[in-house]
Parts: C-alpha cells; sequence; structure tokens
C-alpha cells in the first residue's frame, strides 16, 4: 500500500519535467522561427542591396560602372557621318563635280556564314560568285570588317539588307560623278574611292572641297544593327564650294575642235587654252588625248595629264613677236625698219639659217608675215645677249604660272654667263627654251593688254576684283608689235588660216621640230598657232598646239591656225563680243570647194592646198617653224 501510494506520489515528476522539456522545445522552436523570419526578410533585403550595389552605388568593385563600361563597350559605338564634298562648277553655275549619296556594304567575317547556303543569296545580290566571296571571307578570317560592295544604289543595297544575313551591314558614303566627262578631265581630275582628291582640281583645292566628317553616338543590337541613336557628338561640315574660270560653251568648242584635228591630222597629242585679256582668267582648257572619269577601268595613264600645264614644248616661230619688243626697246630698231635677208640664208659660226626662198629686203612686220629665220637671226645678233632673254622672263617664260595646279611645270629658260651667237640666235625664234601653253598664252596676253603682266587663275574672279598687273613692256610697243601681227594673217602670210570673218586677228604660227634621240627630229614636228582678237583692243588670247601630225601637213598655218579660228570664232560668239567690221560676202566656185590636200587625201577648206608656209629657219639645225 505504502508502496503503491509511494509510487502514486512520485508518478506526476516525469509529467512536470516533459512539460518543461516542451516549453524549452517550444522556445526553440519559436527562437528559430523567428530566425527564419528574419532571414526571409532579409533576402529582399540583400537582393536590393546586391541591384543597388549593381546599378546605384559607384565605388562597388565590379559594380554598375563596370557594368555599365562593359555594355557600352559590347553596345554603344560611334559612327562616322560622312561629309558632303563641295561642289565645282565653270563660271556660270554648271556643274563639274558633283556628289551623290551611295550605300556601301560591309561584313564582319567572324559572323557572316561562310557556307553557300548563306552566302549564295547573297552573293546573287552583290552580283558576285560564291567562290569569290568565300575566298574573300577567308582572307579575313581574323578581321572583324571587310567590304562586300563600294557605292552602290540605295535601291541595290536595301535589296541585299532585306535578305537580313547576320554579319552583314551598310553605312552611308558619297560617289563622285562628272557631267562633263572627257571634255574637262584633266582640269578638274578626280577622287579616289574614299573621295580624296587625287589630280586636277580636286587634288590641287583638297583642303577646301573636302568636308569634315561628324560623329554620332548610337546603340547597336548583336548583330550590329543600329537601335537608337544616342546623341550628336559633333555635326559634320560639307565642303565649300568652288567656282572655275572656265566657261563650259567655249570648253566644249574648243574640245571639238581640237579632237577633231588630232584625229584628221593623226597627231599624238594637242592642248587649247583660251585666256580673258582683261581679267587673267583661263576661259578654255582642253587636251586630247582624254579619258572619262565617270569610268576609270581602263584609265590610260597617258590622257590624265593636262598638257597645258604639265608638257614643255619649245614654242618655235611663235616667239618671233617677243624678239621684236626687244629690238624696239633696243632703240636699234623702229617699226619702219628693214633688214635685208637675202641671199635667203645666214651663216652664224656652223650654222646656216635658211629661208623658204630669198625675200630680199623686209620690214619688221614683213619679218613676222613671212617668218623669216635670216631676218630674225640679223636682229637677234644686233641686240644685246640679255636683251631677249629679258623680254621672254618678263613675260613670265621659264617662270611658275602660280596656279596651284599639281604637276604644273615652271618651264625652262636658260641663262648664261657668254651668249655664243648660235645660241642667240636660236633663242629668238624659239628654239633652246621649254615653255607650257599657258605661258604662252600669258606672255601673248602681255601684248594684247598693251604690256601689263596680270595673274593667272583657273578660278573665276568676280566683277568686284580688279587686276592691276605690272607692266613689264612699254604701251607703245605692244601697239606696234600687235600692229605687225596683223600681216601674218594677210595675204600672203603664214597664218590666213586663222582669219575670223569680221574681226581683226593678231597672231603667230610656229613649227618647231621636236628633240628626240641625237638631237632634233627630222620627221616630228610641234604645229602652233597664237592669237588675239580683235587686234587693237584684244579681249581674248587663244593658243593652239598640235602634237606631232602624221599627215603631210605639219606647219603651224596649215594644222593650227584652222583650230585657232573655229574656236576663238565661237568664243567670241558666246561672249558677245561685237565684231571690228562687217563680214565681206564671197562666192566659192566649185574649183574652190573640191580643193584637195594631197597629203590628208581629203577634201579641206579653201586655201589649204594654196598656202605656202614653210619654216626651215632651223635647217642647219634640222628645221625650224613657222
Amino acid at each position: 500500500m505504502n508502496g503503491k501510494r509511494g509510487g502514486n506520489r512520485v508518478a506526476p515528476a516525469p509529467r512536470r519535467k516533459s512539460r518543461r522539456l516542451g516549453a524549452r522545445q517550444a522556445g526553440i522552436q519559436n527562437w528559430r522561427f523567428r530566425v527564419v523570419v528574419v532571414g526571409l526578410a532579409l533576402l529582399p533585403i540583400a537582393a536590393l542591396w546586391k541591384v543597388a550595389s549593381l546599378q546605384v552605388l559607384p565605388d562597388v568593385d565590379r559594380g554598375h560602372e563596370f557594368l555599365k563600361s562593359q555594355g557600352d563597350e559590347r553596345m554603344v559605338r560611334e559612327e562616322e557621318i560622312p561629309a558632303y564634298r563641295g561642289v565645282i562648277s565653270d563660271r556660270r553655275g554648271e556643274p563639274l563635280a558633283v556628289s551623290t549619296a551611295m550605300v556601301s556594304i560591309f561584313a564582319n567575317p567572324q559572323v557572316l556564314d561562310n557556307g553557300e547556303q548563306a552566302l549564295a543569296p547573297l552573293g546573287r545580290a552583290l552580283g558576285a560568285s560564291v567562290e569569290d566571296l568565300s575566298r574573300r571571307l577567308d582572307r579575313y578570317a581574323d578581321k572583324e570588317f571587310m567590304y562586300l560592295a563600294r557605292r552602290i544604289t540605295p535601291a541595290r543595297a536595301e535589296r541585299v539588307m532585306a535578305l537580313d544575313i547576320p554579319g552583314v551591314y551598310k553605312h552611308l558614303e558619297y560617289k563622285r560623278f562628272y557631267p562633263a566627262g572627257e571634255v574637262a578631265a584633266q582640269l578638274v581630275g578626280f577622287t579616289d574611292i574614299d573621295d580624296a582628291g587625287q589630280e586636277g582640281i580636286e587634288l590641287a583645292f583638297e583642303d577646301q572641297l573636302a568636308g569634315r566628317p561628324g560623329y554620332r553616338q548610337v546603340l547597336k543590337d548583336r548583330r550590329g544593327r543600329v537601335i537608337r541613336d544616342l546623341r550628336l557628338i559633333s555635326a559634320e561640315k560639307p565642303g565649300g564650294n568652288l567656282a572655275l574660270s572656265v566657261d563650259m560653251r567655249l570648253q566644249y568648242a574648243a574640245y571639238r575642235e581640237l579632237k577633231s584635228a588630232i584625229k584628221h591630222f593623226r597627231a599624238r597629242s594637242g592642248s587649247v587654252v583660251i585666256l580673258d585679256v582683261q581679267s587673267g582668267e583661263v576661259l578654255a582648257m582642253v587636251n586630247q588625248p582624254s579619258f572619262n572619269p565617270n569610268d576609270r577601268e581602263r584609265l590610260d595613264t597617258n590622257a590624265m595629264r593636262n598638257r597645258s600645264l604639265t608638257d614643255l614644248i619649245e614654242p618655235g616661230s611663235i616667239m618671233k613677236p617677243l624678239t621684236m619688243v626687244a629690238a624696239l626697246e633696243s632703240g636699234k630698231f623702229t617699226s619702219g625698219s628693214v633688214i635685208d635677208t637675202s641671199p635667203g640664208y645666214y651663216r652664224v659660226n656652223r650654222k646656216t639659217f635658211v629661208d623658204h626662198k630669198n625675200y630680199g629686203p623686209l620690214s619688221m612686220e614683213g619679218i613676222l608675215q613671212k617668218s623669216s629665220q635670216v631676218g630674225t637671226t640679223k636682229i637677234a645678233l644686233a641686240l644685246e645677249p640679255e636683251a631677249i632673254r629679258g623680254v621672254f622672263e618678263r613675260v613670265g617664260l621659264g617662270q611658275s604660272s602660280h596656279t596651284g595646279f599639281p604637276g604644273e611645270a615652271p618651264g625652262l629658260l636658260p641663262e648664261r654667263r657668254r651668249w655664243r651667237p648660235v645660241e642667240q640666235a636660236t633663242m629668238a625664234f624659239g628654239y633652246g627654251l621649254a615653255v607650257t601653253p599657258l605661258q604662252i598664252a600669258n606672255a601673248y596676253a602681255v601684248l594684247a593688254d598693251n604690256g601689263i603682266k596680270k595673274p593667272v587663275t583657273l578660278l573665276r574672279r568676280d566683277s568686284a576684283q580688279t587686276e592691276v598687273g605690272e607692266r613689264v613692256i612699254g604701251a607703245d610697243v605692244a601697239a606696234q608689235v600687235r600692229e605687225m601681227m596683223k600681216a601674218v594673217l594677210e595675204e600672203g602670210g603664214t597664218g590666213t588660216r586663222a582669219t575670223i570673218p569680221g574681226y581683226e586677228v593678231a597672231g603667230k604660227t610656229g613649227t618647231s621640230h621636236k628633240v628626240g634621240r641625237g638631237g632634233y627630229q627630222e620627221d616630228q614636228y610641234v604645229s602652233l598657232f597664237a592669237g588675239m582678237v580683235p587686234a587693237d583692243n584684244p579681249r581674248l588670247v587663244t593658243v593652239v598646239v598640235i602634237d606631232d601630225p602624221r599627215s603631210e601637213s605639219y606647219y603651224g598655218g596649215l594644222v593650227a591656225a584652222p583650230v585657232f579660228s573655229k574656236v576663238t570664232a565661237e568664243a567670241l560668239r558666246y561672249l558677245n563680243i561685237p565684231p571690228t567690221h562687217q563680214p565681206a560676202i564671197t562666192e566659192l566656185t566649185s574649183d574652190a570647194v573640191s580643193t584637195i590636200d594631197p597629203g590628208a587625201g581629203s577634201p579641206v577648206p579653201v586655201g589649204l592646198a594654196n598656202v605656202s608656209e614653210v619654216d626651215v629657219g632651223l635647217a642647219s639645225l634640222a628645221g625650224g617653224g613657222r
């Protein structure tokens, strides 16, 4: 009993212990619960902290600054905004060089699939074979950029981009076009594939014509496509426009007549320069052979030269009027002086200078009219050795014309301590020096402008710009020489085919032998004519040079003078320069119309077969020139 009672009295103790244990376990469970709750509550805070550290806080390692820079490196790009190249136009605003917006297609070889399935449609759109594209991709496999097509039309570019081929992109460029084509090719020049000037005016005025590209910041996707523009970094600046001094009406006329003459006389090359006497502006400058700057696949580098500025020639007898200037300035001769040219030849040291025939006594005017080498030689030897060279130098021969044109030749005007008589004589009629056609035109412009030398320019001068110039020859001397030069175009002169109905013309023919191996060549010539019109108050100077005519007709009066007449007549008409007198109306007989040039074997204008111009003035040196 007692034991039972005792047992009954002790039995409740475990229950109290169990209650305490349960309470303790409940406390632990409550603590764990609170920890879990707190932990769960901290998770969003930790996530927010992480997000903040990545996107807000600036000083956290690999934080938002790092991620932003990495994203920008992959997605943000700077793109160039191409600048429009300035327009080149003639003096009347007719465009000679313009730029047109085109599209270039390029690729990332590391992204573009080199398989046939991807390249076949791309090749069809670009007009290229799959094999060619594959070879090019292999060649640039380690690069991230290669051009697929340069400067194609926007419509064609859209067809390519419509294929949506990964790794193929496009960007805007400008392509240069030349509306005048070959007519002004050597003067205007051209640009390269990157639109930088390479020749002619395009190169000479590159700094003015070339624009300054701009830049913009854009966002691109992983395929390189622009998603949106972010900002403009700098705006592009278009290039400046340039107005040349040439008049395309005169340029076309000169080019047409020169090309016809080159073909008719089977000449190697030729040049024509027309100069405005009053302003010094070049109104036309053409050359043959020429090229089409819009199609350079079969470009002949020989046709790229602007021969009017880069090619040197011995001018021959067209220098005789300047020799007359030296004679008049010396005081030893007057316009009425008479020189005895008998017996038709004159020996200087071991050289003999020969006229076509014995002209006997000739006036100064007659010497120019007949282009007498004997008369010119006697005048030259009567002058001081430096007298003739001094005149040549004053009018700009042997010096750069300072047009800024690339490759312009300064020429050659020899200078000697002691002049041998034969050197003095040959220089008097245009041998032993080398000049460009433009220098000849500039020298004649001095005579035309009463002895005033003005700077020559290829750029249009505004009407407000007045070129005063420098007096290098006396006005009375220049007027007397112009009067003498009229006789060259009169009956019996060597330049009758240079006449222009209604206008008085003053000019001079020239036919010089070319220099080759062993000296002057017997069968190679340069035919020239230089003249001014109207003779009493000249407005235009025109110089025609025909290099190496291969027909029986090669004298300057037969080859170059007709070109002068046709070109200058059109220039006078275009510029509305009134005639000095009304042209006489003459009837052409059937015999005259059917005059035949035996050398050319084709009908030629009246007077060609009867012109007796012969210039053997440098016969001792293998020829001369009229």
